[in-house]
């Protein structure tokens, strides 16, 4: 059972998720999981395949020419052989225990003998499906060498001016403070010549007596 782990820089982590994807179908293969998570540069993605095993070695170099730069890569595998011949040994030792119990029950006259019988054979049976179950899937996983790959987007340059600052931002603000000031001014304008006539009446009123009281 072989198994290879990757962290890769790319320069477009949802579009590199979905290249691997294309590999692993193109190779006879399949998406087991995949993750996306952040937001523009602070994306980031984990994608895990399963490829034929003839093909594994062909699926990493297809992701190496795929990536900017590999950070990090290992491979491991496992040898399943022994563990699998002594599935086939336990296998074989319940299926005779189940012969034995099937001439017992052909045998059997007695209602509680075929019962008890028949609970003895349900156990084995079910030995006999859970070995069968972890044998399939040792088959599976030794034909399909599993690929787990950590994107990360490639590193932006670092701004010229301090973080936090944006010349779009200064001059969308210097507008809006021009904006605000011309409807202050406006709003003060307006008011002048609604009550110009009222105060130009007040002050030709106290112009005249003080003109009144000089004469």
């Amino acid at each position: 059972v072989r198994t290879g782990e990757m962290s890769v820089v790319v320069e477009n982590v949802l579009k590199a998720r979905d290249n691997i994807a294309q590999l692993a179908a193109r190779f006879d293969g399949y998406v087991v999981s995949s993750s996306i998570w952040g937001e523009e540069e602070e994306m980031r993605g984990w994608i895990s395949i399963r490829v034929p095993d003839e093909k594994f070695e062909l699926a990493l170099t297809e992701l190496r020419n795929l990536a900017i730069r590999v950070k990090s890569e290992s491979t491991s595998s496992q040898d399943v052989t022994e563990e699998y011949i002594d599935l086939q040994s336990r296998l074989k030792n319940a299926e005779a225990t189940e012969k034995q119990y099937l001439a017992l029950l052909e045998k059997a006259t007695d209602v509680e003998d075929i019962l008890r019988i028949y609970e003895h054979l349900s156990q084995v049976r079910q030995q006999i499906e859970q070995i069968k179950g972890q044998m399939q899937y040792l088959e599976r996983t030794a034909s399909m060498s599993m690929i787990s790959v950590s994107l990360e987007p490639q590193a932006t340059t670092k701004p010229l001016v301090r973080a936090g600052w944006s010349a779009l931002e200064a001059l969308k603000s210097a507008v809006r403070g021009l904006v605000r000031t011309g409807q202050v001014l406006g709003t003060i304008a307006i008011w002048l010549i609604i009550f110009i006539p009222i105060w130009g009446t007040i002050l030709g009123i106290i112009l005249w007596r003080r003109r009144r009281k000089k004469t």
